[in-house]
């Protein structure tokens, strides 16, 4: 019979996934500095205008990309999971995958073109081609996205963080290439976003390579329609199919595409009515809260695992020593935010202009409401892999989804200036939405299925999450 892993059943893998996983944790970091480099050099190197079209672009790619091709991924990556631990072949999971992920792009592609010119007119100003990159863009991450489903689905984390990094120093490498004059302007910083995910690709082929090599020959012989070693069927085998695992992983996608407008929604809704160079100048003030955002996901990445192992072990110490985990973080956090408070009054301004260049000028205030902001955003983030461990993934997405959709709302207002809008509603979107997650933390009701087990599909599911908002 096919080999079944119970759920949350420990393996003989653990501890090679534990270090797998450790060197992805390692991986969000470095891609998180490289992402943050690409910025400050092409903050530098670019006019104003041309900043902000970069900004535009990368701000429109992500939050397609995040919509149209992070489902694939998550089901992917659940469904592989699924079908080798019950010692099946998932060559009929990739084929299907794959078609969904064509189809997907192909109506990208079509509605594209269908909106080319308010897209390429409107906010990309006219420039063609910088609505080529877009749509390359796009293909290009939707590729990478099903790459990363793959890896992540059968725990290849050593080559998903290969491709992390390579995406991140390939795309970094074309601004500093407009930096040092081998190259010039803004078109060939833009090539770079659609350029990087592409080359990221090169760890397709290994791992590839590696499942050829890894499959038992049952397996690797086993009929497409998904049967054991034996030939027989496993009733508990997954079926490839959007409804499978929905209501764990939609919540994950609601959170994640949350963070995608939290993030990325504010640079466009200043782009629609300053013009693209504002939208550069917002982007660069919420890089004070990116940055640490981004670097944060590495911490997210590895606590989820603790907590959930902790939750796992069960008992009184256990329940305390989550707590006392818990409680460390947000107090990192606060002790962070209150220290980059007072660099943003003290000096914000002038940090500013070193790291992004001397082409704008920053408001004191405004930076010091988005490093409060910053503060109770990873407060957030910290009591949602608490959520996430107790169980409460669903209550936690209602209310990334309803501070999201409040941050949308908020900025449709007539009211302050557009950055400032952008600002305080980033601010008090995150401190809303820390409220909220903090009141599950501290009355905790788990909803049936939502639970993570140390090594589960869950936690993938997460922690593939925090491995993607890196972007």
């Amino acid at each position: 019979m096919g080999r079944v892993v119970v759920s949350g059943e420990p393996t003989g893998d653990t501890r090679s996934y534990g270090v797998a996983a450790g060197l992805l944790t390692v991986a969000l970091g470095a891609a998180g500095l490289l992402t943050y480099g690409f910025f400050a050099v092409a903050s530098h190197s670019l006019e104003p205008n041309d900043y902000g079209q970069i900004v535009v672009l990368w701000s429109l790619v992500f939050i397609v990309v995040s919509t149209l091709f992070r489902p694939v991924e998550q089901l992917l990556s659940r469904t592989v999971a699924e079908l080798e631990a019950h010692g099946e072949a998932i060559g009929h999971a990739l084929k299907v995958a794959a078609s969904i992920q064509l189809g997907v792009a192909l109506a990208f592609v079509v509605s594209a073109f269908a909106l080319r010119g308010v897209l390429q007119d409107e906010l990309l100003e006219g420039n063609e081609l910088l609505f080529w990159v877009m749509v390359g863009s796009v293909l290009a991450f939707g590729a990478s996205f099903f790459t990363r489903g793959f890896l992540a689905g059968r725990r290849q984390f050593g080559l998903y963080a290969t491709l992390l990094l390579i995406d991140g120093a390939a795309r970094l490498s074309f601004a500093l290439s407009v930096a040092l004059g081998i190259s010039e302007g803004m078109n060939a910083i833009a090539i770079g976003i659609a350029v990087a995910p592409a080359l990221s690709l090169v760890v397709t082929p290994v791992a590839l390579r590696r499942r050829r090599a890894a499959a038992p020959p049952a397996v690797a012989q086993a009929a497409v329609g998904g049967e054991t070693e034996s030939g027989v069927r496993s009733e508990a085998a997954p079926e490839f199919t959007l409804a499978h695992g929905g209501g764990f992983a939609s919540a994950v996608l609601v959170i994640m595409l949350s963070e995608q407008v939290f993030l990325n929604g504010g640079p466009l809704f200043v782009r629609a009515e300053e013009g693209a160079a504002a939208a550069g100048f917002i982007f660069n003030v919420l890089m004070v809260a990116r940055a640490p955002v981004v670097l944060f996901q590495a911490v997210a990445a590895s606590l989820l695992p603790h907590l959930t192992r902790l939750r796992s072990t069960g008992g009184e110490t256990s329940e305390d020593a989550f707590r006392v985990s818990v409680r460390l973080t947000i107090m990192v956090v606060a002790g962070l935010a209150a220290a980059a408070i007072v660099v943003m009054l003290v000096a914000g301004p002038q940090l500013m202009q070193i790291a992004f260049g001397e082409k704008f000028s920053y408001d004191r205030l405004g930076l010091v409401i988005v490093a409060a902001g910053m503060g109770f955003y990873l407060s957030a983030a910290t009591l949602n892999q608490a959520a996430l461990a107790q169980g409460q993934v669903r209550r936690a997405a209602a209310c990334w989804g309803l501070c999201a959709l409040g941050f949308v709302v908020w900025n449709l207002l007539p009211v302050l200036d557009v950055f400032r809008r952008v600002e305080v509603g980033f601010a008090g979107g995150a401190a809303i939405l820390c409220g909220l997650l903090y009141v599950l933390y501290r009355d905790p009701h788990p909803s049936a299925g939502d639970e993570i087990t140390p090594g589960s599909i869950h936690e993938l599911e997460a922690r593939l999450a925090a491995a993607d908002e890196v972007g």
